[in-house]
């Protein structure tokens, strides 16, 4: 087993060395050193499947047999996916460095519904939103808009109750602060730690790391993601707060 220890380079190893003298088989690395073992492996990973690319391209055009083309094509179509794939990974542990402008805060929310219509056609009908904000972010748009994707796709895809994702937004206290309610009948995990706990939820092509990610995101801009399950409403609440410079009142 593997326990990601906190950046403390000093302690990693004997923390390592007494775990193997106790015979518990687990090994502490920091988290860091992670990071960079999935960039350097992606980056390898990579490298060799842009030359089966070329070499395939290469041998397409040799290649006169429209089954042995065919059978090419689809071997590219693999290779591309992969590619894909380990680019995500690469992205979702790259360094979060936003660039920041002024936002309203109105006028962003317009562009992450935009967004999540475009994402989610089928499902986008499947909100209810509730918004009352006003003032101006200071964020990296782009960036930020990753947050609320990455919200509503877990939304969507897993353990998803019956009835409507209720998404609402509002400032107050010099805040914006968004909550999306998720209906689940059921839900037994830990929140303390939500979004601090990479690798932990593994599946095919989703690596756990989409919370951490979108964490990240939030605190880089001087901000807060929360979550909790409200019982009485069987709703997983997940919350985003940012700093808001308040002024004149704008709805979205």
């Amino acid at each position: 087993m593997i326990a990601f220890a906190s950046e403390n380079h000093h302690n990693s190893a004997p923390m390592a060395q007494n775990s193997s003298k106790n015979g518990t088989g687990s090994l502490s690395l920091p988290w860091s050193d992670t990071v960079r073992f999935i960039r350097q492996l992606s980056h390898d990973l990579r490298n060799d499947l842009n030359a089966i690319e070329l070499q395939s391209a290469y041998i397409s055009e040799l290649a006169q047999d429209e089954e042995l083309q065919a059978e090419i094509k689809r071997l590219r179509e693999v290779v591309s996916g992969l590619n894909t794939t380990l680019q995500r990974l690469s992205k979702a542990v790259g360094d979060v460095t936003p660039n920041m402008i002024s936002y309203p805060s109105a006028d962003f929310l317009t562009d992450v519904r935009a967004q999540i219509d475009r994402n989610f056609p089928s499902n986008s009908d499947q909100i209810t939103w509730a918004v009352k904000v006003d003032g101006t972010l200071n964020v990296d748009p782009q960036m930020l808009q990753e947050v609320f994707a990455e919200l509503f796709a877990n939304a969507f895809l897993h353990d998803r109750g019956n009835g409507p994702l209720l998404a609402s937004a509002r400032t107050e206290s010099g805040q914006f602060v968004f909550s999306l309610h998720e209906p689940k009948a059921a839900f037994d995990s830990a929140t303390q730690n939500w979004g601090r706990q990479p690798l932990r939820n593994i599946t095919q092509r989703h690596y756990g790391l989409g919370l951490n990610r979108i964490r990240a995101i939030i605190e880089a801009h001087g901000g807060e993601l929360r979550a909790q399950y409200d019982q009485k409403a069987a709703a997983l609440v997940s919350t985003v707060t940012l700093p808001v410079s308040t002024g004149h009142s704008e709805n979205a």
